[in-house]
C-alpha cells in the first residue's frame, strides 16, 4: 500500500517522551489489506547464516497459518543490517518511514539492536527481537511494543556456573569479544560461577569481530585453568573452536560456553567442537515430538538442519501469530495486541515458554555436549530461568 495516513497521538508523544525526554510522534497506520513485516537482519558478514535461519523460521511459522496473520495477507521487506551499529538507526528508520512496516523483526547483533530499539520506542512500531540479547531492551528501556523471543545475554550463562563447579572445574578463564553481548554474557557467568564456589582467574577479550585468537590462547595455556568459559557466535565461534583445538587446549582444559558457541557452526568447526559443553535454551537433540516435527518440516522446506536461530525466528513468528489472531488481524488495536502477546504461552521446539512482565522469555536452560556434530542434551542446567529485568518500568 502506497498511501497511509500518519497521525499524531497523545499516547505516541508519551512513548517518545519516555524514551528520549522529548515529545515525538508515533506512527499510526490505517489497516490495509496486507500486514507489512520488515526483516532487519544480517545477510552478509560473520552473522549472515544466523539472519537467514531467523527469516526461514519466521516464514515457516506463518506458512503454517496459510501465510496469513489474523486472516490478512503478509508483505515482506528486507534490509541487510550488516552487523553495523552505526547504521542501525538509519536502517530501522528506512523500514518504518519508507516501507511503512507494521512489524519490525530484528536483529542479531546487540549493538545494532539498540538502533532498532530507539526507533521502535520513538515511532511506536512493534519490534520483535529474534536474537539480540542486549539487556537494556528488556530492562531499563523496556517498552510495551518491544518483545523478545530469544534470551538476554546473561540467561544462558546464568545456568553455566553450577555445572562447571559440579564437574570439579573451580578455576576458570573467561574469553569473549569486547562488545555488549560479551560483557553481558559475562554478567551471568560471573554471578553463577562465583555463587557456585568457582574462581575467575582472568578475563580476556579482543575487539569484535577480530578472530586472531592465537596470542590469547597462548596466554590461556600459561595460566593453566581448570576450564575456559566463553561467548562467541557465528563464523568467529567456528574459528575459535578450531584454533582452541589446534593449540591443543582441548586435551586438558575443558571448554564451556554460552550455547551460541556451537550453534549453527558445527559443520564448520568439525571435530574441533567435540566434547565442548554449553548451556542454552535449545538443543538439536531435544527428544520431544514438538522438536522432532519442527526439525523434519524445516529440513524438508529449506534443505538444511535448523538451529537455535531458526527456532527463535520460528517463535518470533508464533508470538506475532498469537497477537494477530487475538485481534483478528487488526494490528492497530495495540492494547489488545500487546496483551495477547504478553500473555502468550509459546509451544516451541525448545519447550513451552512464557513471557515475563518485561516481555522477555522465561525458559529452561539445557546442558549440552557436542558429539558427532550435534548438541546433545545431557541434562537441564536450570529450570524456568528469568532475566531480572532490572530497571524495567512499563508505561
Amino acid at each position: 500500500m502506497t498511501t497511509r495516513r500518519l497521525v499524531l497521538t497523545r499516547s505516541a508523544a508519551l512513548v517518545g517522551a519516555a524514551s528520549a525526554g522529548l515529545l515525538l510522534p508515533q506512527i499510526v497506520r490505517a489497516q490495509s489489506n496486507k500486514v507489512r513485516v520488515g526483516f532487519m537482519l544480517p545477510y552478509t558478514g560473520t552473522f549472515a547464516q544466523l539472519g537467514v535461519a531467523i527469516e526461514n523460521g519466521f516464514r515457516m511459522a506463518l506458512d503454517e497459518q496459510g501465510g496469513k496473520l489474523g486472516g490478512r495477507e503478509v508483505e515482506f521487506f528486507k534490509v541487510d543490517d550488516e552487523s553495523a551499529p552505526p547504521k542501525g538507526i538509519e536502517n530501522a528508520t528506512r523500514l518504518v518511514e519508507r516501507d511503512k512496516v507494521d512489524v519490525l523483526v530484528g536483529t542479531v547483533h546487540s549493538g545494532v539492536q539498540m538502533g532498532i530499539h530507539r526507533v521502535a520506542r520513538e515511532s511506536g512500531v512493534l519490534n520483535i527481537i529474534p536474537n539480540a540479547g542486549v539487556h537494556v531492551a528488556t530492562r531499563a528501556q523496556c517498552a510495551p511494543n518491544v518483545f523478545r523471543a530469544s534470551f538476554t545475554n546473561s540467561q544462558p550463562t546464568l545456568a553455566l556456573g553450577k555445572p562447571m563447579v559440579d564437574r570439579g572445574h573451580k578455576k576458570a578463564v573467561w574469553i569473549t569479544w569486547a562488545y555488549a553481548a560479551g560483557d553481558e554474557a559475562y554478567e551471568g557467568f560471573e554471578k553463577s560461577y562465583l555463587e557456585a564456589g568457582g574462581q575467575i582467574i582472568k578475563k580476556l577479550s579482543l575487539p569484535f569481530p577480530n578472530v586472531e585468537f592465537q596470542a590469547l590462547l597462548t596466554e590461556i595455556a600459561s595460566l593453566r585453568p581448570d576450564a575456559v568459559a566463553c561467548f562467541f557466535a557465528g563464523g568467529g565461534a567456528a574459528k575459535f573452536l578450531r584454533d582452541y583445538a589446534a593449540a591443543g587446549l582441548n586435551k586438558n582444559i575443558q571448554l564451556y560456553g554460552s550455547g551460541f558457541l556451537t550453534e549453527g557452526v558445527l559443520d564448520a568447526a568439525g571435530d574441533a567442537a567435540n566434547g565442548v559443553l554449553t548451556t542454552m535454551h535449545y538443543s538439536d537433540s531435544l527428544d520431544t515430538p514438538r522438536n522432532k516435527q519442527f526439525r523434519l518440516e524445516y529440513a524438508k522446506t529449506f534443505k538444511m538442519q535448523p538451529d537455535v536461530y531458526a527456532v527463535q525466528g520460528y517463535d518470533s513468528g508464533q508470538l506475532l501469530i498469537k497477537g494477530a489472531n487475538a485481534v483478528k488481524g487488526d494490528l492497530a488495536n495495540k492494547q489488545a495486541l500487546y496483551a495477547a502477546m504478553q500473555g502468550a504461552t509459546i509451544d516451541s521446539p525448545r519447550g513451552k515458554w512464557t513471557m515475563s512482565k518485561a516481555n522477555n522469555p522465561i525458559q529452561d536452560m539445557y546442558l549440552r555436549e557436542v558429539a558427532n556434530r550435534q548438541n546433545k542434551v545431557i541434562g537441564i542446567a536450570a529450570k524456568a530461568v528469568a532475566d531480572p529485568a532490572t530497571g524495567c518500568r512499563m508505561a
